[in-house]
């Protein structure tokens, strides 16, 4: 069993936190029911560095069939990370290997999990490679790429799909190193994403792709400026009915805890406005985790630190005469030692409850949890499902994924036999 490891082995997301962690101020703490954990856990895999890769960064996604997609940050052929599926048969789980990254033009560290495009096909980035440039602390500024299956059944485990960097980011005005964030499709097709550098401000971007005669043309539709905007977004953004734009900053605002912005088209620019600026001691502080919107148009999303209880919350925006009111519906993942509460999005079943992770990165015994949260007469009821305890995973910066039968799945990004694990939670 692997150790847990140092700063300096994190992936670009924990290794970042060091430079631009906020300071945290202590008040009271808010109460909150808390229900003993009672759902069994199952690492389905464990990482072993070959061609499945090690320390997955991001989540799963499940396919339509219910097998599961992920990727790997290290690991595979060349150490510089892999994409891997599960399919399970019966009551096990078998791994291949989709893509392997070696570098340079293919692309190196994939952070964010890969989601499925509208014609089936895989889509995601890696943090560095693309190039052979230097970007930050990588070779490469990182890349946007598209896994397409192979034409015939393969039956092997090394059944690699074919790969197309659709683009290449060359750092400075037009952006490098895309966090752990999904990629977003419009209704036409287009790529919107984010990268945590670059830009004009050297503060990130957000940026779009257009499918044009069998190419991709990137652009850059907003640059942060690092100030009351906010800057260095980890997340990607999601999209409303009207083509408007939303995601989370790391940093910045008036608050210092990060920003929660909508970008909405206008004409042929586009316009930022800032939902709401954290305040890292009331509202939370490092934001890595996305937002979801819920069937009434509310948002939702966590913040990794911060709060009144120092350890993270989950909150609330919900729209009001053309504002946004905020609000925190639980703050209380830890003891208050730092980066401990989430740092992915949450998800919601039809009822309402939401789900999510924690990463308990604290250097204690809190190795991450699973949690809910229900709604209940106007409040929030938190439920522990599962406390982690290195054996079966450890800093859990992935979120959760739901199936039809509200089952959860997700990883660890250490911790298992040494690299990691899948993980699911039966309902």
């Amino acid at each position: 069993m692997a150790s847990r490891p140092s700063d300096s082995s994190f992936p670009c997301s924990c290794r970042f936190s060091t430079r631009v962690f906020v300071a945290i101020l202590f008040v009271a703490a808010i109460s909150f029911p808390v229900i003993a954990q009672a759902q069994n856990l199952t690492v389905i895999h464990n990482f072993t560095g070959g061609f499945d890769g090690d320390y997955p960064e991001s989540g799963v996604t499940l396919d339509r069939a219910g097998n599961l997609e992920g990727t790997a940050f290290g690991g595979g052929s060349a150490d510089l990370g892999a994409v891997y599926k599960l399919i399970q048969k019966d009551s096990s789980w078998t791994v291949s290997a989709l893509h392997e990254f070696t570098g340079d033009n293919d692309g190196a560290h994939p952070a964010a999990r890969v989601i499925a495009g509208p014609d089936g096909n895989l889509y995601g980035t890696t943090v560095a490679g693309g190039s052979n440039m230097n970007c930050g602390e990588y070779t490469g500024c990182g890349t946007v790429f598209e896994l397409s299956p192979p034409a015939t059944i393969c039956k092997s485990i090394l059944c690699p799909w074919t790969e197309t960097v659709l683009y290449r980011f060359p750092g400075g005005p037009m952006g490098g190193m895309p966090g752990t964030g999904d990629l977003a499709f419009d209704i036409q097709g287009n790529i919107y994403g984010t990268t945590e550098s670059g830009g004009g401000r050297d503060a990130g971007t957000i940026y779009k792709l257009t499918p044009s005669n069998g190419t991709w043309v990137h652009s850059v539709i907003y640059n942060f400026t690092g100030l009351q905007d906010g800057g260095y977004p980890m997340a990607g953004v999601i999209l409303d009915a009207a083509g408007s734009l939303y995601g989370t900053t790391q940093s910045g605002g008036s608050g210092n805890g990060g920003t929660i912005y909508e970008l909405s088209p206008s004409g042929s620019g586009w316009i930022e406005k800032t939902l709401h600026a954290l305040n890292s001691s009331t509202d939370g502080a490092y934001i890595q985790a996305g937002l979801i919107f819920d069937s009434a148009g509310n948002l939702y999303g966590a913040a990794a630190a911060g709060g009144p209880n120092g350890s993270g919350t989950v909150f609330e925006l919900t729209p009001s005469a053309g504002s946004w009111n905020f609000t925190v519906l639980y703050d209380n993942f830890g003891d208050g030692g730092g980066y401990e509460g989430p740092a992915a999005g949450l998800a919601m079943d039809q009822s309402g409850t939401l789900y999510g992770t924690s990463v308990g990165w604290n250097d204690g015994d809190n190795f991450g949890t699973i949690f809910k949260l229900t709604p209940s007469n106007g409040g929030w009821v938190y439920t522990l499902l599962h406390q982690f305890d290195i054996t079966d995973g450890d800093l859990v910066f992935g979120g959760v994924a739901l199936d039809a039968g509200d089952n959860l799945y997700g990883t660890a990004f250490d911790g298992g036999i040494g690299g990691g694990t899948v993980w699911m939670v039966a309902q």
